[in-house]
């Protein structure tokens, strides 16, 4: 069988689970680091190039401090993604706030911090006007419909999603924007989500920045920058191989020097807001065997549910588990790894080939690190788990606690509610 390795020894992941108990979601602080750096480097050939973490990948504010610190920024979509944000000081262009259906109040909040707002449409245009002012500098979010082929279950196609401005819209909207007197725009698309193939990655960046040049022909506005969205893939199956990020920004830069140095476009500068492979690879859901049940399959019943890890319920979607002691032993039993809900979809793993499993292992769920937990609900009364982080210095350190029943209750107004 083939095998993810996990990002630390057995005995740091059994040393936490003794220390803090299971289910939890245990995060590799180098890991994440060497990741945002290999980015980084991909595109430091690009003029002020800066990622902005997909907040809602993973909305903790210590990784954010760790993106901070290597000199990343943040991509929000909600009030609560602003709010953790400003919570590790970050401001002005160090926040693109990329939302939809956006109530007045957060657009509010997005202004007042000074971040790039991103209109997802036309009509946003007017009501941004109405709350609290056009800004200086406005993006505004391109669909090219069926012009562009891809998307996938997480995105659907281009012409599906409900997600940014057609053609039309877009040229109408900068025209309108700059007789209103906005003086500097930005451009924007989010098509694919987890793509491995670095040919279509680089296909989208031609689409943007044609479209960054006909803009100047037609309109005589010169683009000031292109997020290229996020969209790197991850390889959650350890067969797959993994995207090459430095052959996508090789690539991106073919297609600026092919396409906006003759247009006079050079000094475009470039962003991206990657969230998954930034921290999804750097995650694991630990969780502990305790039932097993045999009827017309093989099941393993687990602490952990899609409470803490939803994907594999809502998209059908593989991540690897190892069990911890049982690396080398062979994976001869075909098991359902499944949670508690009152849900059977509640599953992590469907007629999986693992090692044999009894009550009490522990099961590294791998790549949890991004949409894991942030996709989290309380069905069932579940309460979410605690989040750790494995500092650099080899040390673990909680970073979430896990919910309680008081947390749950907390907005309910019953007398004699227990809170135990």
């Amino acid at each position: 069988m083939a095998e993810k390795k996990l990002f630390c020894t057995e005995e740091k992941i059994y040393e936490a689970a003794a220390q803090f108990g299971t289910p939890f979601h245990l995060y590799d602080e180098q890991g994440i680091r060497r990741q945002v750096r290999e980015l980084a480097e991909a595109f430091a050939w690009a003029p002020g190039f800066r990622e902005h973490y997909a907040v809602k990948a993973l909305p903790n504010p210590y990784i954010l401090e760790i993106m901070k610190s290597e000199g990343q920024g943040a991509d929000c979509s909600s009030y609560a993604e602003l709010l953790l944000a400003e919570a590790v000081g970050m401001r002005g262009a160090e926040i693109c706030f990329t939302s939809n259906n956006t109530p007045a109040e957060e657009f509010q909040k997005a202004c007042d911090l000074g971040a790039t707002i991103n209109l997802d449409d036309f009509t946003h245009i007017a009501f941004l006007e109405k709350a609290c002012g056009l800004p200086e500098v406005i993006s505004f979010r391109y669909n090219p419909g069926a012009a562009r082929e891809g998307g996938n279950a997480i995105i659907g196609k281009p012409e599906e999603a409900k997600y940014g401005m057609t053609h039309e819209q877009l040229m109408q909207g900068i025209r309108v924007c700059r007789d209103k007197g906005v003086k500097r725009f930005g451009l924007h698309t989010m098509i694919v989500s987890n793509e491995l193939a670095a040919d279509y990655l680089i296909g989208t960046a031609t689409m943007m920045f044609e479209l960054a040049v006909e803009i100047k022909q037609t309109l005589g506005v010169e683009v000031e920058f292109i997020n290229l969205g996020g969209g790197l893939g991850l390889a959650y199956r350890p067969e797959e191989a993994d995207l090459d990020v430095a052959a996508v920004g090789e690539g991106v830069r073919r297609e600026y020097e092919r396409l906006l140095v003759p247009a006079g476009l050079g000094r475009i500068t470039l962003a991206m807001e990657s969230g998954r492979l930034m921290t999804g690879p750097h995650g694991l859901l630990v969780t502990r065997a305790v039932h097993t049940k045999d009827i017309y399959r093989h099941y393993i019943g687990v602490d952990a549910c899609m409470a803490h890890l939803m994907r594999p319920a809502l998209y059908d979607a593989y991540h690897h588990i190892t069990v911890l002691g049982k690396q080398n032993a062979p994976a001869d039993h075909v098991y359902d790894v499944v949670g508690s809900l009152c849900e059977n979809n509640d599953k992590f793993a469907v007629q999986r080939a693992l090692p044999q499993i009894e009550v009490g292992d522990l099961l590294a769920i791998h790549d949890s690190g991004a949409h894991g937990l942030a996709m989290g609900f309380n069905y069932n009364g579940k309460l979410r788990c605690q989040e750790l982080l494995l500092q650099a210095d080899g040390s673990i350190r909680q970073i979430r606690r896990a919910e309680t029943i008081a947390d749950l209750f907390a907005t309910l107004d019953y007398p004699d509610l227990p809170m135990e």
